[in-house]
């Protein structure tokens, strides 16, 4: 489950917000460690008509900054781009996946908690980048924004699932790090 997925209920509509993890790594090289025997944990959600979860969180992956600024674009397909100086490398980036229920026919209106977000470098010390132009894989797609858009939940069953993806723009020389923030998305059962 996404982390900080949350929900309540206001009259007889349903609002619902995730928060979504935004994380990229700049610069570094990953780490490796000889195998070791480990255990494995084991989730299950059950998810509650009216509501949705955060299935996973959004990645921009590892991104080496360049002399000149410019984007890294992981879009609702997950097929990731830049423009300008940024590097892209490896191949661990997704866009952010949702899931709801509802019923059948039912309208939803979904929407950004803000339009931009700041992505910091954690522990400090560096120029934030920031992450913006939030596109849904609906079809057609659609930017999210503050402005609610409205769907019609399609499924027979009710249950509905939608990627996200977003732009990030990276500074030039933008330091290595790990950049890491949290996002809103609502939605709003009608």
């Amino acid at each position: 489950m996404g982390l900080g997925t949350y929900f309540t209920v206001i009259s007889r509509k349903a609002l619902i917000s995730a928060a979504l993890l935004l994380g990229c790594g700049l610069g570094s090289a990953p780490a490796y460690a000889a195998p070791t025997a480990s255990n494995a944990g084991a989730e299950a959600v059950v998810v509650r008509r009216l509501s949705f979860i955060t299935d996973e969180n959004f990645d921009f992956g590892a991104v080496i900054a360049g002399a000149t600024s410019g984007t890294v674009v992981v879009p609702p397909t997950g097929v990731r781009t830049k423009t300008g100086g940024p590097l892209l490398i490896g191949t661990l980036y997704q866009p952010a996946r949702f899931s709801g229920l509802g019923a059948t026919n039912q309208i939803v209106q979904i929407s950004m908690g803000a339009n931009s977000y700041a992505l910091p470098r954690v522990g400090g010390g560096a120029p934030a980048m920031t992450v913006d132009t939030f596109i849904i894989g609906s079809t057609p797609t659609a930017q999210l924004t503050t402005n609610p858009l409205v769907f019609r939940i399609a499924s027979a069953t009710g249950i509905f699932n939608f990627p996200v993806g977003a732009t990030l723009r990276v500074g030039a020389n933008q330091p290595p790090g790990v950049y890491s923030t949290t996002v809103a998305i609502t939605l709003i059962y009608q």
